[in-house]
């Protein structure tokens, strides 16, 4: 329905700041809502539809979601659309302060599965239901990291997900004997020892308290057969297929890259392969799009390669999960249910906007993504992209080979496991040691997740 008054519209492109947003939101009340105790909002303030997401790394992205699609969106439904902006590494912070407030945004957008706020978020059941009676299932990766098997209530709800494949330079690895790029983590290891003898390039994986370390070391120790639960829930990260990584990440480390990597910023990866110092990072492609930006000769050096091979699988997390919820002291939860509803059907030009960075979690949606991504205009070597085209088959959620819960997003939210692999690299502890002490931490949350459910 489109209604003949439109409302005026705004939109924020970025916080002020992490302080400043936190204060926010814990003692103030979003304009047009009302305070802790005071009266309700009015039947204006529920035409009004407020977002929160993180700053996308494609900056055409923002552009397209903001001026574009919201704005014709609201003008369709009567309301007036708001769109916040923040830093992804900025985005819990922001949204536990919105839970422990009680007030926020309509629709809020984690950057992971946040099954911690399962009982401050309404269930999107009835959403998944809707578009997919319009589109089929929504894909195994989506239904596991935002679905709780025991309550079936659909926490969060993702329209796409960001793969995480490698990234790296074509010249050097060919020289060092591998022309197609390290395939497995052995590769890795002495393709990376060889470049960095002989060109002082290093190999570049985080060992920091981060998102990107957060998310490759998980595919590192998935790859050796390790996890931090098994299918059931329990926690199993004290095995000899963890110490197993553990070893190999020091062998790593010790060979091939350089000690800046302990005290790494999400970005840094970036910085280091564009910068043209680094030999392989892994992380989603935003890297190549800004390198076919700002230096075209760099963006054509450098190669995407499938999730590694590990002894065991070949495996890796998704780089970045588009998990929305809809607190439940939201003022809009039907303008909300509805925005959601309209995004998945928008998703071409998700998937068009975001220049292929976020892939649908609805693939009906994109019948041919595949094919646009093999022939990609700007992908050089020609066909770069076709790699991300299999995606799937190498992409899992936190909380792998059980689905994303509580216990799962504490660990992976305090980054136990970048911790555990950093304790080892630097030889602060034997690799057994720093299994043992993640184990016994990781059983303390589990634990006590399970206490606060009863």
């Amino acid at each position: 329905m489109t209604s003949d008054k439109r409302l005026s519209r705004r939109a924020l492109f970025k916080a002020a700041g992490a302080a400043s947003v936190a204060a926010a939101a814990s003692s103030l009340p979003l304009p047009g809502c009302a305070a802790p105790g005071g009266e309700p909002a009015s039947s204006a303030a529920r035409r009004r539809l407020t977002i929160l997401q993180w700053s996308h790394f494609v900056p055409r992205y923002d552009r397209w979601f903001d001026e574009t699609f919201t704005r014709e969106w609201g003008a369709r439904h009567g309301t007036e659309v708001v769109v916040d902006h923040m830093a992804a590494s900025e985005i819990n912070a922001r949204g536990a302060g919105e839970a422990a407030a009680g007030q926020g945004h309509d629709l809020f957008l984690f950057v992971s599965p946040p099954a911690a706020y399962e009982d401050q978020v309404l269930d999107l059941s009835d959403v998944v239901s809707a578009v997919e009676a319009r589109h089929g299932p929504a894909v195994a990766l989506a239904r596991r990291s935002n679905r709780n098997p025991r309550t079936g209530k659909w926490f969060a709800f993702s329209d796409s997900y960001v793969p995480d494949p490698g990234n790296y330079r074509i010249d050097l690895w060919a020289e060092a004997g591998f022309p197609n790029g390290p395939d497995s983590w052995e590769d890795l290891r002495a393709g990376g020892r060889r470049i960095k003898e002989r060109t002082g390039c290093p190999v570049g994986i985080g060992l920091s308290q981060e998102v990107d370390s957060n998310m490759t070391l998980r595919a590192l120790l998935w790859s050796f057969g390790g996890s931090e639960q098994d299918e059931q829930g329990r926690v199993i990260l004290d095995s000899p297929a963890t110490v197993e990584a553990l070893k190999f990440m020091q062998a790593l480390y010790l060979e091939a890259m350089t000690p800046e990597v302990f005290t790494w910023d999400p970005s840094s990866n970036n910085r280091l392969i564009l910068s043209g110092r680094g030999s392989f990072i892994q992380n989603a492609i935003s890297v190549t799009r800004a390198a076919e930006k700002e230096n075209p000769e760099l963006a054509r050096k450098i190669g995407i390669s499938r999730a590694l091979a590990g002894p065991v699988r070949r495996l890796a997390s998704a780089h970045l999960m588009n998990c929305w919820v809809i607190w439940k002291t939201g003022r809009n939860p039907d303008g909300a249910r509805k925005f959601l509803v309209d995004l998945v059907d928008a998703s071409a030009s998700v998937f068009r906007e975001s220049e292929l960075y976020n892939l649908p979690c609805f693939p009906k949606t994109v019948p041919d993504a595949a094919r646009i991504l093999a022939e990609d205009p700007k992908g050089e070597p020609r066909g770069k992209y076709a790699v991300l085209g299999g995606a799937l088959d190498w992409t899992a959620n936190v909380g792998y080979p059980g689905f994303s819960s509580a216990a799962a997003d504490q660990v992976f939210n305090t980054f136990l496991i970048p911790i555990m692999f950093a304790r080892a690299a630097r030889g602060d502890v034997s690799p057994q040691q720093a299994a043992r002490d993640a184990d016994r931490e990781a059983r303390r949350i589990f634990e006590r997740r399970i206490k606060e459910k009863r």
